[in-house]
């Protein structure tokens, strides 16, 4: 059995998490997730979830804390173990959230209140609660 690793992030604007939604068609097409995505090779976690809020976000950010690791079997089936650090962040300069359209076609903010309606996986669930 193989690793992944994945690093995500949670960002707070004025009370709000943002949220991102998979693009129809995609890999969990139509879920909602915090931003982040897959480790590189000798690539830090925390500069992974950094790089990848760039790309899915247009974000500048930088991380403040880690809120924890959730690990799980592949939901796929293939033979693999995720492991998925979340992290708090902050906002570098606040601006404008630009999706890359290739992945994701949506983003919203909600309190952890208005998430708990949202279609998410449980490392994401856990990772908005306080």
């Amino acid at each position: 059995m193989t690793d992944k690793y994945l690093a995500y992030g949670r960002l707070i604007r004025d009370g709000k998490i943002l949220f991102i939604r998979r693009r129809p068609g995609s890999f969990l097409g139509g879920r909602w997730e915090l931003p982040g995505g897959t480790v590189e090779p000798g690539e830090p976690p925390a500069e992974t979830v950094v790089r990848e809020f760039a790309e899915e976000t247009g974000l500048t950010v930088r991380v403040t804390g880690e809120r924890g690791t959730h690990s799980w079997d592949d939901v796929a089936g293939r033979p693999m173990r995720i492991h998925a650090t979340v992290y708090t962040l902050t906002e570098e300069d606040p601006g404008e959230v630009v999706l890359d359209p290739d992945e994701h076609d949506a983003h919203a903010w909600h309190t952890r209140e208005e998430a708990a309606g949202l279609d998410l996986a449980d490392h994401f669930r856990q990772a908005i609660e306080d």
